[in-house]
């Protein structure tokens, strides 16, 4: 795959899933949304078909990676750096422009929303943030919830069927619905920097009325663990298969 392809794939792609999972959060929490009030469950099963949409998308041009973690378990996995750092730069601008899509698609509702005696807080459409802000559990948690996700990713490439067939592709957003329902309560699971750092840069600079803070103090958690989480899943692939 050529250096443009693989940025512009991870491009696309990213947008997608950026657009269908801060979509069904914002669908979910906004005042004026058909979808208000929907529920975690919804929500979960929303960031799935993203990365369904997106990685399908993805896939002939990049691959589909579109997350960091996922890109550094595989070079890890298998010695090629190469494209790591086309992949990570085509991630972060697919999903900072999936997150100013999101907004575009419910601008009147964020219009609303601030003009309402009782506005809901946006930066969670975003991007993540604790229910119990401990740094070393919040890290913990998004360490272990991106080895749930990088290592089946890995090891799903070792049934050749699954790669031929592009069934690969339905597990994994099937593998992201389940880390949400079983993983995701403590933290919102962000399991990708991309995910959570572009959207955070995008609501920092959209003109989002009463947006509030963009927390930049917890940033580097949903940035570090899904790293750490990423690369430790290349590790233990590496040794156990």
């Amino acid at each position: 795959m050529s250096n443009g392809d693989v940025f512009v794939g991870e491009v696309i792609g990213t947008a997608i899933l950026i657009l269908f999972g801060a979509g069904v959060v914002a669908a979910v929490v906004l005042n004026y949304s058909k979808a208000k009030d929907a529920g975690w469950v919804v929500i979960a099963f929303g960031w799935g078909f993203g990365v369904l949409a997106g990685a399908y998308t993805a896939a002939p041009l990049s691959g589909g990676h579109l997350n960091p973690a996922v890109t550094l378990g595989i070079a890890i996995d298998t010695g090629d750096w190469d494209q790591v750092h086309i992949y990570i730069a085509g991630q972060m601008v697919g999903a900072f422009l999936g997150a100013v899509l999101c907004w575009l698609v419910y601008f009147a509702q964020f219009q609303a929303n601030a003009e309402d005696e009782i506005a809901q807080p946006t930066l969670g459409i975003f991007s993540t943030a604790p229910e119990i802000r401990n740094p070393v559990a919040n890290l913990i948690t998004e360490i272990i919830a991106t080895i749930g996700l990088v290592l089946p990713i890995l090891a799903f490439g070792l049934t050749e069927g699954l790669g031929q067939s592009g069934t690969a592709i339905l597990i994994v957003a099937f593998l992201v619905v389940g880390i949400g329902l079983s993983l995701g309560g403590p933290t919102g699971y962000a399991i990708n920097p991309a995910r959570d750092l572009g959207p955070r840069i995008a609501h920092a600079v959209l003109p989002i009325p009463n947006k509030g803070t963009s927390d930049w103090s917890y940033s580097w958690i949903p940035v570090a663990g899904p790293l750490i989480g990423g690369a430790l899943a290349g590790v233990i692939f590496n040794a156990a298969f």
